[in-house]
């Protein structure tokens, strides 16, 4: 087994660690795997952690992250449906359960008579090998990426998804991960395919499960999800992390769209003490793309939004709106980028960042950025900045309304624009309910 020997202290100890735990992996059946693993590993002895000398991570400081001392989730705990019920999306009749890294197939149900094949890793691979090797491991960039090496260096197990030719599927798939244990590092993956002409609804789900007398404690969180769309294939692709206060949720998400194809994309993170998503999109001629996002923190959290919307080819179209809701001493960052890349004639991108402050401790960083190498294009971006409009307030109360639920209202109004955008009822709901209760709204 490699060792890592040029990672920059104090972290290598940490990272030296987690890969000691490699060694004790047993080895997959499926070839794919043991050679996508051991690249992996290889990798891991160039690259390097990130700190805030990294451009890239210059506004999100993970050197809490790097001091505590975690081991890989070797067994998941054993619940019942009636433990994670309350966590199930109504809609779904395609369910995939991961307790702490491990596929639960007693929590789990998948529809049978849509055509739609959706399971665990091993279990697909035979009969979808064609599909999972052609993305997987292929979309995101482990080889430059020490998170996304790390997660691939234990890779086992993940959650496939693929949408057969022309088939559309009404109701949505929920990929849904539970973390129960601390002190532990799970490595969750998801590829996700859809074929050329299909069309479904993915939730990605990020949650910590609340059972009686448990102490909320640290563990660490490290995904990556491939997501695949052929030609004229639609995704509706909705993500949620709600993890753990003391928890570390890093994730990666590469998606790559095929000629015409239409990817919808809503991101929502409320949970973790720090998080980051790094979102990479690839866009064929033709394709279309939404990336937006609500990020609502407050106490001492970070949360760090990184995004990129790349137009390989021309006439794409993207939209993205993030907003951040921060309060308390939290931090947000949102580091979003355009690319047009030259011969991508006809881009039509629009990018927007709007962030609301909630407390003099606040602290939010934004860096929206457009390259553009094309000349015929449409392309702009923009961020604020601001507070609750003191005569929006006033006006709330002179109608009767507390200064305190004046002041929940108009920043449960400022993120449910986002909300809204959610095209599951249930979810949305939920969420609505979620944002009332993190903004003290008692209305």
């Amino acid at each position: 087994m490699s060792t890592v020997t040029s990672i920059r202290q104090p972290v290598a100890d940490y990272l030296g660690a987690l890969l000691a735990d490699h060694a004790q992996l047993p080895t997959s059946p499926l070839a794919r795997i043991n050679s996508l693993r051991a690249e992996a590993v290889h990798r891991l002895d160039d690259l390097e952690l990130p700190t805030v000398r990294d451009e890239a991570w210059r506004f999100t400081d993970i050197a809490e992250l790097t001091k505590q001392s975690f081991k890989p989730a070797r067994s998941a705990t054993s619940l019942d449906v009636a433990d994670v019920a309350h966590l199930y999306i109504e809609e779904a009749r395609t369910r995939l359960v991961f307790v702490d890294g491990t596929y639960a197939p007693q929590l789990s149900s998948v529809e049978t008579d849509s055509g739609l094949v959706a399971s665990n890793l091993p279990t697909v691979f035979t009969t979808h090998a064609a599909a999972i090797d052609a993305h997987l491991g292929h979309l995101v960039t482990f080889r430059d990426e020490v998170f996304a090496a790390l997660n691939t260096a234990f890779l086992s197990d993940a959650a496939v998804v693929v949408m057969p030719r022309n088939m559309a599927l009404s109701a949505p798939v929920h990929l849904l991960f539970i973390a129960t244990q601390t002190g532990v590092v799970t490595s969750p993956r998801c590829l996700v395919v859809a074929e050329s002409g299909s069309l479904m609804t993915v939730v990605e789900d990020y949650v910590v499960l609340d059972q009686p007398g448990r102490q909320e404690g640290v563990y660490f969180t490290n995904a990556v999800t491939e997501i695949a769309l052929e030609d004229n294939a639609r995704i509706n692709h909705i993500r949620i992390q709600q993890e753990g206060s003391q928890a570390f949720h890093i994730a990666n998400c590469a998606v790559s769209l095929g000629r015409a194809s239409n990817y919808q994309s809503v991101s929502v993170t409320l949970g973790a003490r720090i998080s980051r998503y790094n979102l990479e999109v690839a866009m064929a001629e033709g394709a279309e793309c939404a990336a937006d996002g609500l990020t609502l923190i407050a106490t001492n959290q970070l949360a760090d939004t990184n995004t990129c919307i790349d137009h390989v080819q021309p006439h794409g179209v993207s939209r993205q709106l993030h907003k951040c809701i921060v309060g308390g001493s939290a931090h947000a960052v949102f580091n979003g980028q355009i690319v047009v890349r030259q011969g991508a004639q006809r881009t039509d991108s629009v990018q927007s960042n709007r962030n609301l402050l909630l407390s003099g401790k606040a602290h939010i960083d934004t860096k929206p950025q457009l390259e553009i190498f094309a000349d015929d294009v449409k392309c702009a971006h923009g961020a604020t900045i601001g507070q609750l409009d003191d005569d929006e307030v006033f006006y709330l109360k002179s109608r009767g309304l507390s200064d305190s639920a004046a002041r929940s209202l108009l920043t449960y109004a400022f993120g449910a624009e986002i909300i809204a955008l959610i095209p599951v009822a249930s979810l949305k709901r939920r969420l609505e309910t979620n944002v009332l209760e993190q903004t003290g709204g008692q209305l």
